[in-house]
């Protein structure tokens, strides 16, 4: 997935900014800047923007006034996330369906956050109507996981084969997924990806946490009942065990 962000901002700094903070996500691509309402409906109406970062108190007019006028072209619209000095116009900006609403100067973790409500709120088509006397999906035997996990890199969108997930986490409502060198941003929750991978293998270790138990290498008890799990990625890092899952776990590895 490609997203094709358009930054309004009549200040040059703050949209140089969030340029640089943007960079950071191989797979937003900022393909245009306006610094008043006017120039941005200009191009808005010549390309196909995704996603606009929309500044509000701006010479000539509001932000808010042009996140009206994109509301009523409906599902051509591109998502709207405020990035603003002001705090005041949060429940004005949620009114007209905003994505997020960020505050300046930009917390780059607030930002994360917004790009994976983005993500997750991406418009998708109806399924087509099922013609009479077509199986339902309800009456047909569950699907196996497949044990694929797609995910946004460089721009593109790849396959996670579960053999090579180390473990999986959630932190700051964004949910993570390791592998032996690199760490993968997902738009699934741990919950959905629980349900997607081999129950056999990925276990429940911890509230915010997945672990392959089979790229475990070391278990470390502590002294409050719980554990880490020392796993086998290139940081050796230490996935905790919650009191309650010990139990299993060390039943699970006879220890």
């Amino acid at each position: 997935m490609e997203i094709k962000a358009l930054i309004v901002d009549d200040e040059y700094p703050a949209r140089k900014e969030l340029r640089h903070l943007l960079e950071r996500y191989p797979f937003v691509q900022v393909v245009g800047e306006a610094t008043n309402c006017r120039e941005a409906l200009q191009l808005i109406e010549a390309l196909d923007y995704s996603v606009v970062f929309l500044d509000i108190d701006m010479p000539g007019g509001s932000g808010l006034d042009l996140s009206r006028q994109l509301k009523q072209r409906g599902s051509t619209s591109p998502r709207v996330i405020f990035v603003t000095a002001h705090d005041n116009f949060a429940l004005d900006a949620f009114s007209v369906d905003a994505v997020d609403y960020l505050l300046k100067p930009v917390d780059p973790r607030r930002l994360d956050r917004a790009i994976q409500k983005l993500l997750t709120t991406a418009v998708r088509p109806a399924p087509p109507s099922r013609p009479q006397g077509e199986e339902r999906k309800e009456d047909r035997p569950a699907a196996r996981p497949l044990g694929l996990i797609p995910v946004e890199h460089k721009g593109k969108t790849i396959l996670l084969e579960e053999k090579n997930i180390i473990y999986l986490f959630a932190s700051n409502d964004y949910t993570y997924i390791k592998t032996a060198r690199e760490k993968y941003l997902t738009r699934y929750t741990l919950k959905e990806l629980e349900q997607r991978l081999s129950g056999q293998i990925f276990i429940r270790c911890h509230r915010s946490y997945l672990v392959n138990i089979k790229k475990a290498k070391e278990v470390v008890p502590l002294y409050n009942g719980t554990l880490v799990l020392i796993v086998d990625d290139a940081e050796k890092s230490e996935v905790p065990v919650s009191r309650s899952q010990a139990k299993i776990i060390r039943k699970l590895l006879g220890i």
